[in-house]
């Protein structure tokens, strides 16, 4: 097999991976910060593992500096997998996802205000069709409080990404496996005090889908993930990144039957393609995923930020 086309067979399914979150979120029948918690003890340990076997603890180039932007972009993507998925249970899987497709946005607005750079006119645009996109995607009505909450959640989710991203650009020099489990590990004393665990005594076959979470959708996701980037170029990664809602979006619908309405089904394609030409535009390197998200996840070592639970 070609090393593009096996990297596109990677990242794929990755992407197929990723737009699975949501059921095993649901399924496990926990609160969003049980769920994160434990998805950071079985992702750590799957990182862990992983790591170990390959030797990558060896010359591992983690500094002081470089640990602690880590464990900085940990505390940004723990709390947006909390925010993503309580945005999950307030709206569905479908709308919170396509929602919190907007990081590359709030990478823009960022950049601007903490590092002076410039906005382009075509930027401005996208940024503008983004807008008109979420406008129409949230379909929210007067007292509609539900879908309120869960854009607002959804929207705070992409803001905690955006700014993982910038803090973990900063490190080089370190494989993104080293530094994705930096920030699981964080996540484990920082969640610790909100974790429930009189009702973890409860969940029964929800232990399956939060082993899934870590094994699966940390573990397995981004081992997959950084294996395909370093083998596609900038432009194929991007557009096979729009595979995760796809993929979540469908999910929701044959499990829960919930979709988005034909209004709102118009703001997809602007969000969709304005995020495209945005994240297309920056080819800024990224030095190591923000494990999301979703998630993407953190969202990742590639030319772009793929968004993932």
């Amino acid at each position: 097999m070609r090393n593009e086309t096996r990297g596109t067979v990677e990242l794929t399914l990755a992407m197929v991976l990723s737009g699975t979150l949501g059921i095993f979120v649901v399924e496990s029948g926990a609160s969003p910060f049980n769920v994160v918690f434990f998805r950071c003890l079985f992702g750590a340990a799957a990182l862990g593992a992983y790591s170990l076997v390959r030797g990558y603890f060896t010359g591992h180039g983690l500094t002081p500096r470089k640990f602690g932007l880590a464990a900085l972009g940990g505390v940004f993507i723990v709390f947006n997998w909390v925010l993503l998925f309580e945005a999950y249970e307030a709206t569905s899987i479908s709308f919170a996802t396509v929602v919190y497709h907007t990081q590359p946005f709030f990478l823009v607005v960022f950049g601007a205000v903490l590092f002076r750079e410039r906005i382009t006119a075509a930027k401005l645009g996208w940024l503008a069709v983004a807008f008109a996109g979420l406008v129409l995607v949230s379909g929210i009505r007067p007292g509609d409080t539900a879908s309120l909450k869960g854009l607002g959640l959804a929207l705070g989710a992409a803001v905690l990404y955006a700014l993982s991203t910038i803090v973990t650009k900063r490190i080089t020099g370190v494989r993104p496996h080293l530094i994705a489990l930096v920030q699981v590990l964080v996540g484990i004393p920082l969640l610790l005090p909100f974790a429930d665990f009189g009702a973890a005594s409860r969940f029964g076959a929800g232990w399956g889908w939060l082993a899934g979470l870590g094994i699966i959708h940390t573990g397995l996701m981004y081992v997959l993930m950084y294996a395909a980037y370093a083998k596609l170029p900038t432009a194929k990664i991007a557009v096979l990144a729009f595979t995760y809602p796809a993929v979540a979006m469908g999910v929701d619908w044959a499990a829960y039957g919930h979709h988005i309405g034909l209004v709102q089904a118009l703001g997809v394609p602007l969000i969709v393609l304005a995020s495209l030409k945005v994240t297309l535009a920056a080819r800024t390197p990224v030095a190591a995923p923000a494990p999301r998200t979703d998630g993407h996840a953190p969202e990742a070592a590639s030319p772009v930020a793929t968004r993932v639970g």
